[in-house]
C-alpha cells in the first residue's frame, strides 16, 4: 500500500487537502487524565475549555500536501504553521472535543464537522477525516487528516434550514417508510383496492397513523398550533390530530396507494388550546426517496379565516341578519326539499307580527326593528330540529314541522305562546303580539297549498285581532 510518509510526490500531488501530524503530546495528556480518573471525556473538555486548548497546543503539524496551502491561502507551510491561531478559532473548539473524544475511544478513524478560516480571514466549512497511521496506534505519533472545503454544501443546507424554519407556512418532515412497508405488505396480499380493504379493516388507518415519525417542524408550526416549544407539540399530536383526522389519513393513504406522491386537501386540526384550525395540506416525497418514503414533507396552509369567511357567507345567504333566523331563500328550499320527501304529514305555522306598522310610524323603525328581533329571539328559542323556522317577509314568519300531526302543531303553538309571555315580562313596556295560523298536509297536498290554508287562517285571526283592537279603541274615545 503507498503511504503518504513513504511518497511524499503522491502526497503532495493528491487532489484534496491533507496533513501528517503528530498527536503523541495529546496521548501524553490522555494517559495523564486517565490516572486521574477521568471517565467522560466529553464533559471534562466541556468543563474547561482551556483543556481543549491544551490539547490544540501539542499537536505537531509535520507536513501539508499543496491543496493545503492552496486552501488556506498560505504561502508555505511555515507561513501556515505560524498562524494556526488564525486558521483553528472561535467554534473550531467545540468541534474539536468530538474529535479528541473519538481518539479517546481508541478510534483509529475519525471524522467530524468543523468551521477553519484562512490565513486571510475567509470561513470554511471543513469535513475533517483522520486516521492513524499503521504502527502508530498507541503513540498517535503519525496521523493523516483530510480537510475538505464543504462551504459551498454548508450554505446551501443552512439556507435551505434557514428557508424552512422561517417559511411563514407550517412545515413538517416526517418519515413515512414504516407506511410503505406495511401498504407493501397489504399490496403482497393480493388486496388492490385499498378504499374497500379499509372499510372492512378500519383499525389499518390507525396503524398507519402509529408508524408516522415526525423528523422536525418550524416554528410557524409552533405557533400555528400554539405549543410552546418541539417537544411540547410531539408530546401532544393526539390533541392535534383527533375526531375526524382519521377519515382524512384514509384519504391520503389512498393518494399514495395509487401512487399520488404529490396531493394536497383540506383537513381539519385542532390547536393546542382546543381552538379549531382550517388546514391545506400539501403532501411530497422528497426526489430520491421515492423508494422508500423514508423522508416526506407535509405543509400545511392556514385557512380558517377564508372557511369562517365562507361560513359566513353561507350563514348570509340562508338567514335573515336582524332576527338571525332563517331567510326567505332557505324557506323556499326546504319548502322545496320537504315536496321531494315522502314524510307527511307536514305542519306549518304562519306568524304575523301584530301593529308593526303602527310601531314604526308612532317610535321609528329602530323600535320597530326591535320587536322583530325580539321576536327572532322568541321564535328561535322556542322552535327546535327537526322543525324550522324563517322569516318569510317582513313581519312574516313560517315554522315548518316535517312529521307533525295536528297534536304536536298545537303544541308548538302552545310552546311559542308561553315563551313570548315570558319575553313580554322582560319588556313590559314594549309587549309584542302575534297572529298564528296553523295547518298539516291532507293526502296529495302540495307544501305550496298547505302554507296557503295556513296563511289564510293567520289572516283571519290578523282580521279579527284588528277589529278588536278598532273596537276597543272606539269605546274609549267614546267614554273620552
Amino acid at each position: 500500500m503507498i503511504s503518504p510518509a513513504s511518497e511524499p510526490r503522491f502526497f503532495d500531488l493528491a487532489p484534496i487537502p491533507m496533513w501528517i501530524e503528530d498527536y503523541s503530546g495529546i496521548k501524553t495528556l490522555f494517559d495523564r487524565w486517565r490516572d486521574e480518573g477521568v471517565k467522560d471525556i466529553r464533559a471534562y473538555l466541556r468543563e474547561d475549555i482551556s483543556r481543549v486548548v491544551a490539547c490544540s497546543r501539542e499537536i505537531r503539524v509535520l507536513q501539508v500536501n499543496a491543496k493545503t496551502l492552496e486552501l488556506y491561502e498560505a504561502r508555505d507551510m511555515d507561513h501556515l504553521v505560524a498562524n494556526l491561531d488564525m486558521v483553528f478559532r472561535d467554534d473550531m473548539l467545540d468541534s474539536h472535543i468530538d474529535e479528541l473524544a473519538q481518539l479517546w475511544e481508541g478510534k483509529t478513524e475519525v471524522s467530524s464537522n468543523a468551521i477553519n478560516y484562512t490565513l486571510g480571514g475567509r470561513r470554511l466549512d471543513i469535513q475533517l477525516r483522520a486516521s492513524v497511521l499503521p504502527g502508530h496506534e498507541k503513540d498517535l505519533a503519525r496521523i493523516l487528516l483530510t480537510t475538505e472545503d464543504v462551504t459551498e454544501r454548508e450554505e446551501a443546507r443552512r439556507y435551505a434550514e434557514g428557508v424552512f424554519e422561517h417559511s411563514p407556512v407550517s412545515l413538517w418532515v416526517e418519515d413515512f417508510s414504516g407506511i410503505k412497508a406495511l401498504l407493501e405488505e397489504v399490496r403482497f396480499r393480493g388486496i388492490t383496492d385499498l378504499r374497500v380493504f379499509t372499510d372492512v379493516h378500519p383499525e389499518f388507518v390507525r396503524q398507519c397513523m402509529s408508524e408516522i415519525r415526525v423528523l422536525n417542524v418550524n416554528q410557524a408550526t409552533l405557533d400555528l398550533f400554539r405549543a410552546p416549544d418541539r417537544n411540547t407539540l410531539l408530546q401532544r399530536l393526539d390533541d392535534i390530530f383527533r375526531d375526524d383526522m382519521e377519515a382524512q389519513f384514509r384519504e391520503q393513504l389512498i393518494e399514495l396507494w395509487n401512487g399520488n406522491l404529490l396531493h394536497h386537501r383540506e383537513v381539519v386540526n385542532y390547536a393546542l388550546d382546543g381552538t379549531i384550525r382550517h388546514l391545506l395540506l400539501q403532501f411530497s416525497v422528497f426526489p430520491g426517496h421515492e423508494i422508500d418514503w423514508s423522508l416526506v414533507q407535509v405543509s400545511l396552509t392556514d385557512i380558517t379565516a377564508r372557511k369562517k369567511a365562507e361560513a359566513y357567507l353561507e350563514y348570509l345567504g340562508k338567514h335573515d341578519v336582524l332576527t338571525r333566523l332563517h331567510n326567505r331563500a332557505f324557506y323556499t328550499d326546504e319548502l322545496n326539499r320537504l315536496e321531494r320527501k315522502t314524510l307527511r304529514p307536514v305542519g306549518a305555522i304562519i306568524i304575523d307580527l301584530n301593529s308593526l306598522k303602527d310601531t314604526n310610524d308612532k317610535f321609528g323603525h329602530d323600535a320597530g326593528d326591535s320587536l322583530l328581533r325580539r321576536l327572532g329571539e322568541v321564535l328561535g328559542e322556542a322552535v327546535s330540529q327537526p322543525n324550522c323556522v324563517a322569516r318569510i317577509g317582513g313581519d312574516e314568519f313560517c315554522v315548518l314541522m316535517p312529521g307533525a300531526e295536528k297534536a304536536t302543531v298545537s303544541a308548538m303553538v302552545e310552546n311559542i305562546a308561553n315563551v313570548l309571555n315570558i319575553n313580554n315580562q322582560y319588556h313590559s313596556n314594549a309587549p309584542m303580539s302575534v297572529s298564528l295560523g296553523t295547518a298539516v298536509s291532507e293526502p296529495g297536498e302540495s307544501m305550496e297549498a298547505l302554507v296557503r290554508r295556513a296563511d289564510a287562517q293567520m289572516y283571519k285571526r290578523k282580521k279579527e285581532y284588528y277589529a278588536n283592537r278598532d273596537r276597543r279603541r272606539g269605546k274609549k274615545e267614546a267614554a273620552a
